[in-house]
């Protein structure tokens, strides 16, 4: 299965809808087709009980979400001029996270998505660097990188550089390449990480075409689709959640499985996750497309 991990909050947009990345990348893909868990904590507040109806709307696995009478975090999202967060999240739920244990949803290997913010604060830090080291599947990050929520930069680095340091599959965006490695090129950065456990580098650049690296090439997508925008809050996480969904139907649930991905493969992937990005865009909230809303193939497979 594809088990995203992480926080299950409101987006204040300004009414409270679903929201948090991981969850948008886990609601993205289960509605693509993909089997997908969520792993995290969710509050038993009103707003816990509206996310997990969402999730179960979606086809989600529930079981292993661990349920906490903890407040659901919100993040108030503004617009405009460009979309930013202000986020209310001391001492919620998504933070007091206390086990991991995949087992309800059977052997694996799994592919294990994450690295967002609630990754490094709280009980939840703790637990969620522990699985990512010791399992036997894919590892997929995406920073995702919210200042607000950082008062640290060292201490969040001591989370983040585990989640680094595990992934094979690692999704930034640019705003996220500049904030990590100020003065960096993507390309460098690339260079760096696939030297390491990095076996794909992917930076998306809004409406530009995304940036692939693999260790045996690199090259780019076609640019995102024109679309009418009504926001672009979850068009990253659509993307992240477009991609592990066709890498699951192509059978790529390791590391090493990863290699045998083709350039025009890759491009394809790259482009399907542009045009569901830019579909979420066109709605109000992090609302990504359901398979039978799409005029295209179901995904790739092998």
């Amino acid at each position: 299965m594809i088990v995203c991990c992480g926080a299950a909050i409101v987006d204040m947009v300004p009414d409270a809808v679903p929201g948090g990345c991981n969850m948008n990348v886990a609601i993205t893909a289960a509605r693509l087709g993909a089997p997908t868990a969520f792993l995290g904590r969710v509050s038993t507040d009103p707003d816990g009980e509206m996310l997990i109806r969402h999730m179960a709307d979606s086809g989600i696995d529930l079981s292993l979400i661990e349920r906490g009478p903890e407040r659901t975090a919100r993040a108030i999202v503004q617009t405009e001029p460009t979309p930013s967060f202000r986020f209310d999240a001391e001492g919620a739920a998504d933070s007091a996270l206390s086990r991991a244990d995949l087992s309800p949803i059977g052997p694996g290997p799994h592919i294990v998505h994450g690295g967002t913010n609630v990754e490094y604060r709280g009980s939840t830090a703790v637990v969620l660097a522990d699985l990512i080291e010791r399992v036997d599947g894919l590892v997929s990050c995406d920073p995702n990188i919210r200042p607000a929520l950082i008062d640290d930069r060292d201490d969040w680095y001591s989370w983040y550089s585990r989640w680094e340091q595990a992934a094979a599959l690692y999704r930034c965006s640019e705003e996220d390449l500049a904030w990590i490695w100020p003065g960096r090129t993507s390309g460098s950065v690339a260079e760096e990480l696939l030297a390491r456990t990095t076996r794909v580098m992917i930076v998306t650049h809004g409406a530009s075409p995304a940036e692939i690296h693999t260790r045996s090439w690199s090259g780019t997508s076609e640019p995102v689709p024109p679309v009418a925008i009504a926001d672009t809050v979850g068009a990253g996480d659509a993307f992240v959640g477009s991609i592990l969904c066709d890498l699951h139907h192509l059978d790529i649930r390791t590391p090493e499985g990863l290699d045998s991905v083709e350039p025009a493969d890759w491009r394809r992937l790259a482009d399907r996750a542009n045009r569901i990005a830019a579909i979420t865009c066109t709605r109000v909230g992090a609302d990504p497309p359901r398979i039978d809303e799409l005029d295209d193939e179901p995904g790739l497979r092998r």
